[in-house]
């Protein structure tokens, strides 16, 4: 049986091997490893566990997209400003992170991976598009960001996502029944329904405000009463009897805000992806030689091995 095409948040991936793996792994130049090796480590497990046919290991061209803050100025600003005491929730990316990328891209490379991205767009958008577009196989998308729970579907071909939030011990598969079940969204469209549930109860951590006063379970309540975020909007407009006078009033002095957050909210499947070859796992590496490099210089040892293991037998 064909197996499923797995989509890959990488950036998700390897930010979560950064913080999961000491820095004392390191390379025998003293460069550290662990984002590397945690990534390398998660590939081999999604091929063992998940046995997919395809694979494609999606990139952030532009992890805050213009066509997003345009929008939203507020939107993921906190990743760019400097740490204050006004603002102590201020992320800053790891130094010792950044320089281990093109390590994981080398070796996504050497074993003959796909890769995609999309100029101007963010790995979800490239997720959001290749999900789209498939109509032959299930689609497995796997991150640690809630943000792509709207992608699950039934048709054309299912489409869940295996979310390692909690480490890939701990992954949970989670289809349209069970966002509905955890969200309180429609199952029958539960993933258009958890991004306007999200666009309405906001995300500090993605600079969305969201509507004062309306938490999750109001949020999805309302999406479920009135079907889309436009149609709730347009209730609210015309003064529909069904939202007592005090919602009325919420949601249009966010007005502004929620005439912009569905764009940026979900994920943009008109993306053109740009891939770097074939999405069918290799049976073996494309570049054993450079596999073998990579694995000295960046003493990746057993987790090169571990990976060699779990590609697919012919």
């Amino acid at each position: 049986m064909t197996g499923p095409l797995a989509l890959l948040d990488s950036a998700s991936l390897y930010f979560r091997s950064y913080f999961a793996l000491p820095d004392s792994m390191t390379a025998p130049d003293g460069t550290p490893v662990n984002a590397v090796r945690g990534f390398t480590d998660t590939l081999a497990r999604i091929l063992t566990d998940r046995r997919p046919s395809r694979l494609v290991a999606c990139l952030d061209a532009d992890w805050r997209p213009k066509f997003r803050t345009d929008l939203l100025p507020s939107y993921k600003a906190h990743r760019v400003a400097e740490p204050s005491e006004d603002s102590p929730d201020v992320e800053e990316v790891p130094d010792t992170l950044t320089p281990q990328v093109p390590v994981i891209l080398d070796v996504l490379a050497a074993f003959g991976f796909a890769t995609a991205e999309a100029a101007g767009y963010e790995a979800d958008d490239v997720i959001g598009a290749l999900a789209t577009r498939e109509t032959g196989a299930p689609v497995e998308v796997i991150t640690g960001d809630r943000d792509l729970f709207q992608l699950v579907r039934a048709t054309p071909t299912p489409a869940s996502v295996v979310y390692v939030g909690k480490g890939w011990a701990k992954a949970e598969v989670l289809g349209q029944r069970e966002i509905a079940e955890r969200y309180g969204v429609p199952a029958e469209n539960a993933g258009p329904a958890y991004a306007d549930m999200a666009a309405l109860r906001g995300d500090p951590s993605d600079g969305l405000p969201g509507v004062a006063g309306i938490g999750e379970k109001t949020a999805a309540k309302l999406i479920t009463q009135f079907g889309s975020l436009e149609e709730l909007v347009a209730a609210a407009e015309s003064g529909d009897s069904r939202l007592p006078l005090k919602m009325r009033l919420k949601l249009k002095d966010a007005g502004d805000y929620l005439a912009v957050a569905p764009k940026v909210v979900r994920v943009a499947v008109d993306a053109e992806v740009a891939q770097s070859g074939p999405d069918a796992v290799p049976t073996s590496p494309a570049d054993p030689d450079r596999v073998a490099e990579l694995a000295e210089r960046w003493n990746l040892g057993n987790s090169v091995k571990r990976l060699l293991a779990a590609l697919p037998k012919d």
